[in-house]
């Protein structure tokens, strides 16, 4: 059965999240729809990323297995057309090896935040940045983030509802730089806890407004304790931009060992 990896990109406003919800409607369940009307087929999609609510995306990734070998071209050309009139388009479409799987495959995430810095009220970013009207300094901002950098317990910087079994997780890079009246954040990790990088981003806030120091981000860190984070920002600034993966041929070594790890442990 061939396996398409999709790469997604929608706008979050309408949906409760990526995941497929039985009280809304969401990112999965009209690429899922999409594929129904194209092959008659009901597919389960898996993503690389479960956004929340209202949260954006330029590279999220899927991958979907159809029961027929369609060209490429072909499945793009009808998930586009059949994900109409939701704000989700497919950008691209890979036929991958069976082993591929969008979210266990991924050695790296990335995200992006946008901050509108201005005193008028929103119009086009209207729910696709956060609208801070306090006038910040990234440059503070960007020197508080590089505390995140690294391997820390980001227990602070996660929802209390947060599944994850570890809040232990390693930041590869942090960037806050000011682009005209924006803002804009940008972190790489192999994967992120629930709300991570919201609460982050909303705590460095106070550090632009001049409220915190970066001393403060690092007492935060090191408390770890949800009551030590800042305000949450909102989901209406964050995109998923970028899921990386390993080689072809390494995600199969991958593979490989793991599934003998799983033989040896098998009782004879």
């Amino acid at each position: 059965m061939p396996r398409y990896k999709l790469t997604v990109e929608y706008d979050g406003r309408p949906f409760c999240g990526w995941q497929r919800q039985a009280n809304g409607p969401s990112v999965q369940a009209v690429i899922e729809r999409a594929i129904k009307a194209f092959t008659g087929e009901d597919v389960t999609i898996g993503g690389a990323g479960r956004t929340d609510t209202g949260v954006h995306a330029t590279g999220q990734v899927a991958h979907a297995d159809l029961s027929k070998d369609w060209p490429e071209r072909t499945v793009l050309g009808a998930l586009s057309h059949h994900s109409l009139p939701d704000p989700v388009s497919i950008l691209a479409v890979e036929k991958m090896h069976e082993g591929f799987d969008a979210r266990f495959s991924a050695i790296r995430r990335s995200y992006r935040y946008r901050i509108h810095n201005r005193l008028a009220p929103l119009t086009h970013d209207l729910g696709l940045a956060w609208h801070v009207k306090t006038e910040l300094d990234a440059g503070a901002m960007h020197e508080a983030a590089q505390e995140f950098v690294g391997h820390h317990d980001f227990t602070t910087f996660r929802h209390t509802r947060c599944q994850a079994k570890s809040p232990e997780k390693t930041l590869e890079t942090f960037s806050v730089r000011r682009d005209g009246e924006f803002l804009i954040a940008e972190c790489a990790s192999r994967s992120f806890l629930h709300n991570q990088v919201r609460s982050m981003v909303g705590s460095l806030r106070l550090v632009g407004e001049g409220k915190w120091r970066v001393g403060d981000i690092t007492k935060a860190l090191a408390a770890r304790d949800r009551k030590a984070c800042g305000p949450v920002a909102p989901a209406d600034g964050l995109y998923l931009t970028k899921v990386d993966y390993r080689s072809i041929e390494a995600d199969l070594e991958e593979q490989r060992l793991w599934a003998h790890k799983r033989a040896a442990t098998q009782p004879e």
